[in-house]
């Protein structure tokens, strides 16, 4: 667990980001409101929020709407160096494991992923989040 003093102010930066995202979300079944803010290598931010839907299953998390977003505008090469996740509700919230997995096709291993705990921030390096990624060879 970080103190706010302890975290870097850029981590700190991006969490906000990802908190005023949330502010967008569409959550009208759960109220569970989350945004994501992405930095990627060239400095570029970009920011997703959870989107859900009657049917469950069709719900995008915060999390890969920002990943989906960042290819979209700056093509399959991105890669990220930071993560930040918001929520508006209280609650923890590190990504779930369908986000982790998405991120692994772009992130640094060792990148900071920061997110909401009850009382404060944690920042925790991608790899430790998710150490057994599934990995397919390219054609």
């Amino acid at each position: 667990m970080n103190s706010r003093s302890a975290t870097e102010p850029a981590l700190l930066s991006l969490l906000d980001r990802a908190s005023q995202t949330a502010l967008h979300a569409y959550a009208p079944y759960s109220g569970f409101r989350v945004g994501s803010a992405l930095r990627l290598t060239g400095g570029e931010v970009v920011t997703g929020t959870n989107v859900e839907n009657v049917s469950y299953g069709l719900t995008i998390c915060a999390e890969r709407a920002a990943v989906m977003r960042a290819v979209a505008e700056f093509g399959p090469e991105i890669r990220i160096e930071a993560v930040a996740v918001a929520n508006l509700n209280g609650a923890s919230s590190p990504p779930c494991g369908a986000c982790l997995q998405v991120l692994s096709e772009f992130i640094l291993p060792d990148a900071p992923v920061i997110f909401s705990i009850q009382d404060g921030e944690r920042v925790v390096a991608f790899r430790k989040l998710l150490p057994l990624v599934f990995e397919m060879k390219a054609k």
